[in-house]
This record gives C-alpha cells, structure tokens and sequence, in this order.
C-alpha cells in the first residue's frame, strides 16, 4: 500500500524511484515505503552480488521548505567530503526529485539505553559538533551553500529563509508569526562574526550500543552562527532527553577551545520555535492530499506555546494558566463518539494502512474536541481582543485579520500586553487537539536557562 499525494514532475513514486534505481545501481529485490509526511522508502538492491541496504529521500509534499532537497544534498556530501559520520550518497534524481544513500542501521531515542550509553553518544555528538563549527567555509560557499552577505549577519540566512518561504505561500492571517517575526528582526543577535556549516536542526544523529553512528536530516544545513546548533535541539529534547543542557555546553565549549554565548543561543531558539508554525501555516490553511495534517498541527501547537514561553523567560514574564473549559453535548456528539471509536479500532495490517489510520483517528479526536469546547474557545479568544483593539470582532476572521493588522502597525509598543494574549491563544489551541489529559495535549516545557 502507498500514501495518497499531491502527484506532478518532481514527486517521487515507487514506480519511478525503482526504475531509477534499476539503471543506476542494481536489482531492486526489497521497496518499502516509510509510513511518514514525505516520500521516503528502505530499499535493498542486489549489486555485483552483494545486497546493498539503502534509503530514498523525496521532497516535502505539503510545505515550502527554506532550502531544496538538492541543497540539502549538496551539504550532506560535503560533510560526507570532510569526514563526518553522515550515510553515504549514491545518486539523485532532479525530476523526479530524491537521493539515495546508505540506510544506518540505529535508533534515535534512549528509550532502551542506559545513562552512561546516553553520555557517551550526547558526547560524541558534541564532538562532531565542534568538529563540523571547524570546517573550512570555503568549499560550502563554492558549492553555493546559502549563506549571509557577512559573517556578522550569520544569523540571518535561516529564519530569513522560513519567512520567505511563509510569506510566499501564505494564506491566512497569522498574528502570532508575524509578531514573533518583528521581533526578531527588531533584536539580532551579535554574533561577533561567527560563521560555520550548521546543521540547524540539531540532536538528530542515530546511535546504537553507546556509540553515535551517523547525523541525519539535514535539510537546514546552511553556513550560519554555530550557536543556532546549540540552541536547535532544546525543543526536541522534551521528548528525547539528552541530559543537562548545562552541561552539554560546557563539553561543547571545551572541545570547540571557546565559550558559547547564552545571549546568542536564546535568541536562536527563540527563533526556532517558530519554524514549526513558518513551515506549516499554508499546509495548515489549505492541506494539499497527503499533508500530514494532525502531525502539522500537534508540531505547529506545541511550538507555539514556546514561542511564548521563550519570549516570557527571556523577558523574566510570569505567565498565567488556564482552566480547561467544560465540554457542551451537542447534537453531533453521539456521531463524533461512534467515529472515533470506529477509527480507533480500524482493521490496518501494515505500516501504511496502520499510519493512515491513526492520522484519521487523531484528525476525527480533534474534531470531536472541537464540538465539545470549540465555541468557548473561539468566544474567549475574541473577547481578549476587545480590551486591546477597543471592540469585539464578530467572527474569527474579522478577529485574526485585525489581530494581524494590529501587531504589523505595533512596533513593539504592546509587546508585554501581546505577550499575555498570545500565552492564552495558545493555551487555547492547545486544549483544543484531543481530549483532556490525553499525550497530544500534554505540553512539555523546555529545559530552563541558567539565570543571566
């Protein structure tokens, strides 16, 4: 079984994908699609007798990345020229769009790993942290690796890259963006001009028996400030744990042979909390066939909530918490209850089947949750809005579109005011995924900066 896409000249499909393989490296005697957002699959392909075991890489199918899938296999090989623990890349293909490279045989998580194995994976990963902030620039600027005008603005180059890429397939107002947006560009950071290769996306790396195998998912990867890397993969550590974040930067520090700075980092991952919601506004707004779109908006929600959280910590903001309202039975409540059941006990046999329901069964608990509290939220969020734009909006629309408008013409003359409306937004938003105390709407706050 395959997943249902948007089809044009640059979506891989299986059949293309095999074809492509046939000719350039050998019998294909194994094809499996990855139940996943994009068109991914593990092959295995027979040549000169051996049984290569490999992994195909399509493009994003539901959003705009900030840089192309060849980009990103541009910078892959050149941290593959440079020595680095990154799977080998056999060939690609521009139309259809993917690459193929080497499949690793490890795991992400620490679910099955003592303390010691996560210390000294974390610790090799750092090591191959500061050994790729060390790198020679110059061949990444030759291969035209996106980078800032100067190195003082390396910071530039990647939200510069999510905000034109959002701004480009936008389809809605987006009042908490574009605020989080202002900001930033009102506040860079100083860099000092430091400028590496960067990964962006950091903490991605496979591991296995204590020992880091290969770094993976490098679709970010540009020449940046290498304290975007120190600050990426705070986010991901609330669900995988890496440890004291602390002291990671002191190893970190020690192998690189210099201090990190705090300032710069909270800056990045503020940030980066809004690449979630940059990435998937127009997948949210409008989702094309195949979007993975419960996926999108749990990412989108819980990044969400950062963005604010990361503001208030920095600013030294207590933030308020909010009562779950009770839920109303309407008259489509016994039909949303027999849905969900019915999708949570749906007959898949496979990966694919088995991830399409899920999607569907977690889409139909939305829904559900939805018709219990929905109107209260949509009542409450607007009713916020009055003391700030001196009158009540008569629908969500009117009430987004003139948020919007509001914070464009702001300036920052509202930030702590806009600061608590958009803590109780996105509470709201929250609550709005599933039902009370289910995972998908568990927040899991980010590890603390030390005070300054």
């Amino acid at each position: 079984m395959t997943i249902d896409r948007p089809q044009g000249e640059n979506v891989p499909t299986e059949e293309s994908v095999r074809d492509w393989l046939r000719s350039e490296l050998g019998e294909v005697v194994r094809m499996e699609q990855q139940a996943r957002w994009r068109p991914c699959w593990f092959v295995d392909v027979v040549r000169d007798g051996k049984t290569l075991p490999l992994y195909v890489r399509g493009p994003r199918v539901d959003t705009e990345p900030p840089f192309t899938l060849n980009h990103e296999m541009t910078f892959h090989r050149l941290l593959e020229d440079a020595g680095l623990p990154v799977p080998h890349v056999h060939g690609s293909s521009d139309e259809p769009n993917f690459y193929v490279m080497d499949r690793i045989d490890g795991v992400f998580e620490f679910t099955d790993s003592t303390d010691a194995q996560r210390h000294a994976v974390v610790d090799q990963y750092l090591r191959a942290l500061a050994r790729l902030h060390s790198l020679d620039t110059r061949p990444f600027v030759e291969a035209g690796i996106a980078k800032a005008p100067s190195p003082d603005l390396s910071w530039q180059p990647g939200i510069a890259a999510f905000e034109r890429a959002y701004r480009s397939t936008k389809q809605r107002p987006d009042p908490l963006m574009e605020w989080a947006l202002a900001w930033l560009f009102r506040n860079p950071p100083d860099t000092g001009g430091r400028e590496a290769p960067v990964v962006w996306d950091s903490g991605q790396f496979l591991h296995r028996d204590g020992r880091m195998l290969t770094l993976m998912d490098l679709e970010l990867g540009h020449l940046g400030d290498p304290m975007m890397d120190l600050a990426g993969w705070r986010m991901r550590d609330t669900i995988i744990n890496y440890g004291d974040f602390n002291d990671l930067y002191s190893r970190y520090a020690e192998y690189r042979g210099e201090p990190v700075d705090l300032d710069a980092i909270r800056w990045h991952h503020f940030a980066f909390t809004l690449s979630n919601q940059l990435s998937f506004h127009s997948a949210l707004a409008a989702p094309p066939l195949g979007s993975a779109y419960m996926t999108n908006l749990q990412w989108c929600t819980e990044t969400n909530v950062m963005v604010v959280e990361a503001y208030a910590e920095n600013a030294g903001v207590e933030l308020e918490r909010l009562d779950v309202p009770s839920p109303d039975i309407s008259p489509a409540a016994a039909a949303f209850g027999h849905l969900v059941a019915s999708l949570r006990s749906f007959p898949a046999t496979d990966d694919i089947s088995r991830y399409e329901a899920r999607m569907a069964f977690r889409l139909a608990r939305h829904l559900q949750r939805f018709d219990e509290i929905g109107q209260k939220v949509a009542d409450a969020d607007l009713d916020d809005l009055e003391p700030l734009l001196g009158y009540r909006p008569a629908a969500w629309q009117e009430g987004e579109e003139a948020l919007e408008k509001f914070v464009v013409a702001d300036g920052g003359s509202h930030d702590d005011e806009l600061l608590r409306l958009f803590n109780r937004r996105t509470q709201r938003a929250q609550m709005l995924l599933g039902p009370e105390g289910s995972a998908i709407v568990q927040h899991h706050r980010v590890q603390a900066f030390p005070p300054r």
